[in-house]
This record gives C-alpha cells, structure tokens and sequence, in this order.
C-alpha cells in the first residue's frame, strides 16, 4: 500500500491539515495518509505543546469514520526529540509491504537541509510537497514532486491556539469533531 506519511505537531489539529491530507489521499496516487503525531519537533519549543496524547485523541476522534485518513503514534515510544528518518526507517522495517512518501508544505522544504540525514531521506523515500504562499518550490530532485491544486489555507495553529486563550470562536477553524473535543477539554485556555 503507498501511504503518506503526514509529520507534525498537530498543536492542534485545524481544517487545513484535514484538506491537505484528504486532498492528497483523493487526488494522487496515495492510498492512505497518516497523521504522524510528533511528541517533540527537533526545530521548535516543547512549551506550548498539548500532551501528546490529546493532541493523538483529538485526532483520532476527528478520522474514526474515514478509512483512507489515520493517525500514528509510532513516535511516542522513540527517543526524544523525534525524527524523521528514524520514523520512516523504524515503518519500513515493520511494514515492509508499505511504500512510504513523505507529505510536506513548499515552507519545510527551505529547512530541509537541516534535517538528519536529509539526503538518505531524499535517496529512498518519495516527498510530496503542497504549495505554501509565498514559498517557492524546488523540485529539480527525483523524489521531490509538487503536487498541483492542494488548496491553500492560511492558518496555523499558534494562531488557533492564541485565540482560544483570548476566548475567540474558533470553531471554523477546527474539524467539527476535533473542535468539540479540544473545547469540552478546555485546552489551550
């Protein structure tokens, strides 16, 4: 099965996460994409970060009914900070029968780089990059495929995240299930 492998902190997760990886699953070759809850992104601060158990539960109650739609903890019993070649070499060897592309926004691949072992990542594994505004997109490697029409949404969640505490309604911005689930919890107030 060729399965996308959607990294991130999901901090928490909003529409545009959703968009992405149902517009991946719907409109390219990949049959199924799974939501990669990071515990603890090499590049950014733990502070803000919901546990990671919520952050898996949110998105686990958001996907129940949408078999092409998944979410992993495989992070969660690595060493800290997690990444990302450690995660796809640790799936490839426990599912072997699985072929593992990457899904990243055109913003990550500025930083890519800097990432471990970026270039065995770039040799064995395919990337599928959506367009962010404002980034530009190399895609002179083999590997590296942008994919046309993945609607762009500008939100993030520091955003979502300062305007719960500021007790904004936020609700649009959140799949209906992980909205409710993050509100009834009171997270981020």
């Amino acid at each position: 099965m060729k399965i996308g492998l959607f990294f991130g902190s999901f901090n928490p997760l909003h529409i545009g996460h959703k968009i992405i990886a149902s517009y991946l699953v719907d409109f390219s070759d990949l049959e199924k994409v799974l939501f990669v809850v990071s515990p603890q992104n090499p590049l950014k601060q733990k502070r803000t970060l919901l546990d990671q158990h919520h952050r898996l539960q949110i998105i686990r109650t958001e996907l129940e009914d949408n078999s092409k739609l998944d979410v992993s903890d495989i992070e969660f019993s690595m060493p800290q900070p997690s990444y990302t070649i450690d995660t796809l070499v640790r799936l490839s060897e426990k599912y072997p029968e699985n072929e593992y592309t990457l899904i990243m926004g055109g913003d990550n691949l500025k930083n890519f780089h800097k990432w471990k072992n970026c270039e065995q990542i770039l040799e064995n594994y395919s990337i599928y990059i959506y367009p962010r505004y404002g980034f530009e997109i190399d895609v002179s490697h083999k590997n590296i495929h942008l994919i046309e029409g993945v609607p762009q949404i500008a939100i993030s969640a520091s955003f979502i995240r300062k305007s719960i505490k500021e007790g904004k309604d936020v609700s649009y911005l959140m799949p209906e299930k992980a909205w409710k689930y993050t509100n009834e919890m009171n997270f981020y107030r």
